[in-house]
């Protein structure tokens, strides 16, 4: 009882294809390529908005280093030169803020009028020796940092321990 099998004929429609049917058969592409747009904008817009909360957080550093340099009391006046120049070699430090760090420099030690009479000044009891070598090290890097020439015993003084 074996029966003989038909052959079996397919034919195929070479009609061209309605512009519906290419459309429908080019979605899943489109989708897959709108779904790359929207991860690559999605990427951007996170790394905007990390950057944003970086430099946010590195201002309140530096918000609170600037009051403690400009405290009165000589100890927390040194923590606060010394969270300066350390914020001062961030990527997130523009030159802006460099200037800001610079103008608080100035008003611990006068104008730069190359008299050295704070700096240089020898009768001084320790913790103002520590300001003044946290507020060199922070002249230090800042005329590293905006391209300017710093003095030798600015330079000297900044050498010596905290």
């Amino acid at each position: 009882m074996t029966q003989a099998m038909a052959p079996v004929s397919a034919a195929l429609d070479s009609a061209t294809a309605q512009w519906w049917e290419v459309l429908g058969a080019l979605g899943p592409l489109a989708i897959l390529l709108g779904a790359i747009v929207a991860a690559v904008i999605g990427g951007f817009t996170l790394r905007q908005r990390a950057q944003a909360d970086n430099r946010s957080e590195w201002w309140s550093r530096a918000q609170w280093a600037l009051d403690r340099a400009l405290d009165d009391h000589p100890s927390i006046q040194a923590l606060g030169l010394a969270t300066l120049e350390v914020l001062a070699h961030s990527t997130l430090a523009h030159t802006d803020e460099l200037e800001l760090f610079d103008a608080a420099w100035t008003s611990l030690n006068g104008p730069d009028d190359g008299d050295r009479t704070v700096l240089g000044r020898k009768e001084m009891t320790p913790q103002e020796r520590r300001v003044h070598v946290a507020a060199a090290r922070l002249r230090v890097t800042l005329d590293e940092l905006l391209g300017r020439v710093t003095p030798d015993d600015v330079k000297a003084l900044a050498k010596e321990p905290l």
